[in-house]
């Protein structure tokens, strides 16, 4: 028997402009969590695409039980053993549950002896078994769209196990994912621990690596820099190998000083009865101001009512003491409020277009010649005056922008907003998903913004960065203010005693 499930040996692999793999390697044991991590672009999904045959390898072997096989498509994959779980979701909303988890191979029944059709019948009650399994309460006939980003994370998750996979990939199971949820996820791979799969778990969340994997391999620039036992290993030192670097401090040193109070929320009212209700508070000039909750505070709502992205049923905004009627985000922009939001994929990023066209889409109508005419050396120069500003990494400003790493895709779309000089900026998990060397650079921005004047509300999950970054904090639960935190005496442990003030 071979010692290793699944083994890949000197991958390589180019995109136009990027290598984006070189001679990197993985060797996976049964029954284990293999760790993969590294910072963002270090070529961890590439590696993983091309284990599941969605890219091609330049260079490179895989073996599997002791053989090579060749991987030629997802389909090559599945049939192997091996199934994966994307970071970015592609739910086909409109289906059922059901439907999304045997899509492409749904079971067949033939109608009057000769007729292939779809037996639903057999479909739904496989789906049923399989939930159970995976311990998830859905209706199998349940639209996925009337899901939760979470939810639709965990059908995918019973989807992969639905192969009968041998080798199951995980990309961010968690990014979404709420901290009950995350703990029924590591149920579920326990048990699959226990039926000998090989997990490769992908994050950049150090306390999940370090509680559940079993090997840790590390990559950084599109190499292999090593393979650790994780009872080995400490944060500090996976840092210090995902960066090349030692980083002294998680959160630059500020020296930013909130001014006089420039926006204003008196009662502000979500028009839906079970959103934010209620909600009096006030910005400062060149302050950070925090917002914590759990997931379903209506953290995230409260954002979009200020950008008109929601409609409020009473209540006022006022911005340097003028009362404001924004009813869609272009009068937000006009009133030089600027929202960067949570999901970056489905709200942020135009993943067709290139960097150049999502860097200026929001701001053209500033660099028209007589009223109609795009200036292009104009729009370049901003372009390229953002790329060394905000230190994006990317082969040109043409370079489509879906072919960057999240941390990258992410300043895309700060300067997006920056190429609009807006006084607010709405900041919505603004690091979810990055690694920790990508987080750093953008709370290295947020500061400068913050020195420079400018005001920041951020919205973040992870209690460690709004106590980091924030001169004050705002706790909301239930969608409504349950109290403020100040910097000074912010703890966790009183974040989440208001996080979960219910009525």
């Amino acid at each position: 028997m071979a010692e290793f499930r699944l083994e890949m040996r000197g991958v390589s692999k180019s995109f136009p402009g990027v290598k984006a793999l070189d001679n990197a390697e993985l060797k996976l044991r049964s029954g284990t969590v293999h760790a993969l991590i590294g910072e963002n672009g270090a070529g961890k999904s590439t590696l993983m695409k091309c284990m599941f045959g969605i890219y091609k390898m330049d260079e490179g072997e895989i073996y599997y039980e002791g053989s090579k096989v060749s991987i030629s498509d997802p389909l090559s994959a599945l049939k192997l053993g091996i199934a994966m779980v994307h970071q970015e979701l592609q739910p086909i909303t409109e289906r059922s549950v059901a439907e999304n988890i045997y899509v492409g191979r749904y079971p067949i029944k033939k109608l009057l002896g000769f007729l292939p059709v779809v037996d639903h019948a057999k479909m739904h009650s496989n789906t049923e078994e399989l939930l159970k399994k995976v311990r998830m309460n859905f209706d199998p006939r349940q639209k996925l769209g009337s899901l939760s980003v979470s939810q639709m994370q965990s059908v995918e998750i019973a989807k992969a196990v639905s192969a009968d996979c041998k080798v199951l990939i995980l990309d961010e199971p968690t990014s979404s994912l709420s901290e009950r949820e995350v703990e029924a996820l590591f149920t579920i791979i326990a048990d699959l621990k226990r039926e000998n799969v090989s997990i490769v778990y992908i994050s950049h969340k150090m306390d999940e690596i370090l509680r559940i994997s079993d090997e840790v391999t590390i990559m950084r620039d599109g190499k292999y820099i090593g393979t650790w036992d994780s009872k080995e290993l400490d944060t500090n030192f996976i840092i210090t190998q995902m960066v090349g670097r030692e980083l002294t401090n998680l959160y630059p040193p500020r020296d930013n000083v909130p001014g006089d109070v420039i926006f204003e929320l008196k009662k502000f009212t979500s028009i839906n009865p079970r959103s934010f209700r209620d909600i009096n508070m006030t910005l400062r000039k060149g302050e950070i101001l925090g917002i914590g909750g759990l997931v379903g505070a209506q953290r995230t709502e409260l954002m979009e009512g200020i950008f008109g992205i929601r409609s409020s049923s009473h209540g006022t905004i006022e911005y340097m003491g003028k009362t404001l009627k924004i009813s869609r985000p272009r009068d937000a922009i006009r009133r030089s409020i600027a929202m960067l939001t949570e999901d970056r994929r489905a709200t942020g990023i135009f993943p067709v277009l290139s960097v150049e066209d999502n860097v200026s889409i929001a701001s053209l109508d500033k660099y028209l010649d007589l009223g109609f005419v795009l200036n292009n050396g104009k729009i370049n120069s901003l372009v390229q005056d953002n790329i060394a500003k905000l230190s994006i990494k990317t082969p040109s400003n043409k370079t489509l922008i879906k072919s960057l790493s999240g941390g990258n895709q992410q300043k895309v779309l700060i300067s997006r907003w920056l190429a609009n000089d807006p006084d607010i900026l709405i900041l919505d998990d603004p690091t979810r998903g990055i690694d920790v060397g990508a987080k750093y650079e953008i709370y290295c921005i947020i500061a400068d913004l913050a020195r420079l004047g400018k005001s920041i509300i951020l919205i973040s999950s992870e209690l460690g960065e709004l106590i980091g970054m924030s001169d004050r904090i705002l706790v909301m639960c239930d969608g409504r203010l349950t109290g403020e935190v100040k910097q000074e005496t912010a703890t966790q442990e009183n974040i989440m005693a208001l996080a979960t003030s219910f009525e």
